[in-house]
């Protein structure tokens, strides 16, 4: 019995530092693609767009408190700005980018 327990204090550890401690993430990122998700924001020159609408750095679009409050309507902003801008971006390059700016900015959690 003692040589099974150092083995589970070890898979503990392992999940608090691998993942395991930090927020989950909300289920509708649960298959997002980060890497796509940056290079798309980076192609599409979204925070050149943003800088323009707010000024400064852009920064303040990513306002946790304002009017973007779960990461369902994150979601749908980010398709609203690929509509408006006819970027044509299918849905999981959407979900992609909206979970990219929700680790980045928003930080919902589950």
């Amino acid at each position: 019995m003692s040589m099974r327990l150092p083995g589970l204090w070890i898979a503990a550890m392992a999940a608090l530092l691998f993942g395991g401690g930090a927020l989950a993430e909300p289920a509708i990122f649960k298959e997002a693609d980060y890497k796509l998700g940056a290079e798309l924001i980076v192609t599409h020159r979204c925070a050149e767009c943003h800088t323009r609408r707010v000024g400064g750095d852009g920064s303040d679009m990513y306002n946790p408190r304002g009017r973007i409050n779960t990461p369902g309507f994150l979601r749908g902003m980010v398709e609203q700005c690929s509509s408006q801008l006819n970027l044509g971006l299918f849905p999981e390059e959407v979900t992609a980018i909206a979970a990219v700016l929700n680790r980045d900015h928003y930080k919902f959690a589950k």
